[in-house]
């Protein structure tokens, strides 16, 4: 509603967003990003999901109403703005204590410590590129700020990156600027966060590690960039935990995970990167949020078909209200993903099965009671989109959620084969594979390719560094 009632009062309409009161920090957090950090608020007292009509009657009437009428008769209040410093001004002085202390107290970092985005560990990151440093790869809601490459090679040094990283730290915030993926829904309420999945030879060229303990911290590859995610979410897109950022649990950020692509070309299949329309081999990052997940242990069985039946009740398990983004909102924009231990891969792949076979064997058997299917859309997510027979008469979702009446036939979760995201990783001597809950359109998976790193870089930079860059 904000954006609407910025465009209202550019084009000199009054307005007044409605916003509940866990909400109003985020109201005005996101309207000084919409450039109207003013904008007309209407309070709605505690929270109308859980208030009874006559509740909800009696707080509009006695608060809201009132905050509405004042908002579309009185006078708008002047817009301020805080003005930031520039990209390479120095914004504080002194040793590693100081400087974490001052960013700390600044919402510039994530309450680790961070290393001090020096100018020189900065320029020497930018040498690690063909990018013009003062390039805007876009604009990042909800701060709408511009996301620089200057601004990447700062919060990778913050986040403990090697210089040689930047190329994959460009290509990831190419991702986030794309509108496909929406960072402007990374502080939505079920607290989602992004996976970074990493393909092509960059893997081992750079030291990440893709198998055992692959999701864990502890190499540096992997756990600082996934670091960096965090923190050019929060110092550039700008969310920040009890401001723009609204999940209301959370989750903290996600270490990279790559694929085992010696794996991969051993069976026959394709990796998750020509999955997404690139080529086996290209180096390339994917991103995608999710809402959570659940490591599937012991799976068993010599066959396809003995192990199916694991993957395909843990896929369903993992499904309760997302199921929303394949019947309502985001109609077919559920991305399921799933983490296939090589041991898991190579049983499967041994017996002739494809990828696409898979896929499919997943999709026919990774089903639900259309009944449930039905009373989860109409009673946990409080949608008008729920009935699948009206929908697929009017031809918004595939017949396949209608093929007969019966309220006990098994629907699937997702549009179609293709929609399961499949990616072998992990432990290669462990029979276990990993399911994510996927958050739909807000967090929809992009794909970019890197770009090779210039040559004759030189050496690094060894110098005793105080001056410290801004973000």
């Amino acid at each position: 509603m904000l954006r609407a009632s910025v465009a209202a009062e550019a084009a000199g309409v009054p307005s007044s967003t409605l916003v509940c009161d866990g909400f109003l920090g985020l109201a005005a957090n996101t309207s000084i990003g919409l450039g109207a950090p003013n904008i007309p608020i209407a309070t709605v007292p505690g929270h109308t999901g859980v208030q009874s009509k006559e509740e909800l009657r009696r707080n509009v009437l006695g608060v809201t109403l009132d905050d509405v009428v004042n908002n579309l008769t009185g006078e708008t209040a002047t817009a301020t703005e805080e003005s930031e410093p520039g990209a390479r001004d120095v914004v504080v002085k002194g040793g590693f204590e100081e400087v974490n202390r001052y960013f700390y107290e600044h919402e510039l970092g994530d309450g680790l410590p961070i290393i001090p985005p020096t100018r020189e560990r900065v320029e020497e990151f930018l040498r690690y590129t063909h990018r013009d440093p003062d390039e805007v790869l876009g604009i990042l809601l909800p701060d709408s700020r511009g996301a620089t490459v200057w601004s990447i090679a700062v919060n990778g040094v913050m986040a403990g990156c090697k210089p040689e990283y930047m190329p994959v730290l460009v290509a990831l915030v190419e991702a986030m600027a794309d509108p496909y993926y929406g960072v402007e829904h990374s502080g939505n309420t079920p607290g989602g966060e992004t996976l970074i999945v990493l393909n092509g030879p960059i893997a081992k060229e750079l030291g990440f590690n893709y198998t055992q303990g692959v999701m864990r911290d502890g190499f540096m590859a992997n756990t600082s960039v996934g670091r960096f995610w965090r923190l050019y979410t929060r110092n550039i897109a700008g969310f920040l935990p009890h401001k723009n950022d609204k999940a209301t649990f959370g989750n903290t950020w996600r270490v990279v995970v790559p694929e085992n692509e010696d794996v991969v070309k051993e069976l026959g299949w394709q990796p998750l990167c020509a999955d997404m329309g690139f080529a086996a081999g290209d180096n390339t990052v994917t991103i995608s949020r999710f809402t959570g997940g659940n490591h599937i242990s012991s799976i068993s069985g010599s066959t396809p078909e003995e192990m199916m039946p694991y993957l395909a009740d843990a896929v369903v398990r993992q499904y309760s209200w997302q199921i929303m983004f394949t019947v309502g909102q985001g109609m077919g924009t559920l991305r399921p993903l799933i983490l296939l231990g090589p041991i898991i891969a190579r049983t499967i792949a041994g017996w002739g099965w494809s990828k696409e076979q898979l896929k499919q064997h997943i999709f026919d058997h990774a089903r639900m009671p259309a009944r449930e299917y039905e009373r989860i859309l109409r009673d946990w997510t409080v949608k008008p989109t729920w009935n699948l027979e009206e929908e697929v008469r009017l031809g918004r979702i595939p017949k396949v959620f209608f093929e007969s009446a019966d309220p006990d036939r098994l629907v699937p979760l997702v549009w179609e084969p293709d929609d399961y995201m499949i990616v072998v990783t992990g432990d290669p001597a462990r029979n276990s594979a990993y399911v994510f809950a996927h958050n739909g359109v807000l967090g929809y998976p992009v794909t970019k390719k890197i770009s090779a790193a210039p040559a004759g870089r030189g050496k690094r930079a060894q110098k005793k560094e105080t001056h410290v860059a801004a973000s």
